[in-house]
């Protein structure tokens, strides 16, 4: 059966709620968010919906720091390589489940050069 592939704010909607819920239902994940960084999830999922779009679509319409963000996380309890794999690997098995197509390789690609610069940067 062939998949959409992602085209639109509300595809990117879709695809970081489903992510985010096997993030908090994952043994390695949910932890970390949920109990060690305690993420407000009212807030923190309208800005990854940012994020993501302005990825994948060039909106504009994230101004954030992710970097800056990760390492106050990584200083409060140092994150780990398996937490990097553990992640990109649900992101990537998230969007293959749901889309297909020349945007969802493109913003798996991204995640995954997103997740190594972070990670290289993290444990430099």
């Amino acid at each position: 059966m062939k998949k959409n592939d992602i085209s639109s704010r509300r595809d990117i909607e879709l695809l970081v709620d489903d992510f985010y819920n096997q993030v908090r239902k994952d043994a390695i994940l949910g932890p970390l968010f949920e109990n060690v960084y305690k993420i407000n999830w009212n807030t923190h999922i309208p800005v990854m919906y940012d994020f993501w779009e302005n990825v994948l679509f060039h909106t504009g319409n994230y101004a954030g720091n992710p970097m800056q963000v990760h390492l106050q996380l990584h200083l409060k309890h140092p994150l780990k390589s398996v937490d990097f794999s553990k992640w990109i690997n649900l992101f990537i098995e998230t969007v293959d489940l749901m889309y297909e197509g020349e945007q969802a390789e493109k913003l798996k690609q991204h995640a995954k050069s997103i997740a190594l610069v972070m990670h290289l940067k993290l444990f430099q």
